[in-house]
């Protein structure tokens, strides 16, 4: 059963291709935006304190996400094992706590996707989709602030999964079908072995060049 969890700037596609991994392998797509708000409808103990700091206009702290990750891992460990974690781990200090729970709950990923995109590109996206939207509020300059936040406190975990040797990167500048063929074909070759305990630790893995290749490759998938 694979567990994968997601790190992406915005823009690069993470909840579309989340939930064509969690489609493909049966598998829940925990998407932490999804759960905020779905928590605050159902105004759960959760979700009265997520409404409590965005009506003081504060961001939701890290232990009220973190709560939210761990009954979300405890509810995929009990309904199979599997899962994609989507919009979690944000900075180096959310990575670390969202491994130590997944560690406590026999729940640690299997792969680190890593979606590879040219913040140009990602800027083009995020002005396209908030003209399609409506979304007044998403401007050229709050674009890059929020693609400055990404790098600044989210892109170095991408090295600590490297570290790990449970990062897979791919090249997320395609359109999304041909980049969904490629994380599939990868994730199915992966799935092969991540159950394996090799004697030498696993290596990052960069798909981000072979693009065609796999785009290819991934065809054959259904």
């Amino acid at each position: 059963m694979m567990r994968v969890l997601m790190v992406a700037p915005p823009g690069a596609g993470k909840g579309t291709q989340g939930a064509v991994i969690a489609t493909h392998f049966g598998i829940p797509h925990i998407a932490t935006g999804d759960l905020l708000r779905d928590h605050v409808a159902r105004r759960t103990p959760l979700g009265q304190a997520v409404q409590a700091r965005l009506d003081q206009g504060e961001l939701v702290p890290d232990d009220i996400v973190l709560d939210m990750v761990r009954e979300a891992l405890a509810e995929a460990a009990a309904t199979g094992g599997g899962y994609v974690l989507d919009g979690v781990p944000r900075t180096m200090a959310q990575a670390r706590a969202t491994y130590q729970i997944a560690l406590e709950l026999g729940m640690t990923a299997d792969v680190a996707l890593h979606l590879k995109a040219d913040d140009r590109e990602l800027e083009r996206r995020l002005l396209a989709r908030a003209a399609l939207e409506g979304r007044s509020d998403d401007t050229v300059e709050t674009i890059r602030r929020r693609l400055r936040v990404y790098h600044e406190l989210t892109h170095p975990i991408v090295a600590w999964y490297g570290d790990r040797g449970i990062l897979v990167t791919v090249d997320a500048m395609r359109p999304a079908d041909q980049v969904g063929r490629e994380i599939l074909a990868a994730l199915e070759v992966m799935r092969s072995f991540v159950d394996r305990s090799p004697e030498e630790p696993r290596r990052a893995v960069d798909l981000s060049g072979l693009g065609a290749a796999f785009g290819e490759l991934g065809a054959a998938l259904p």
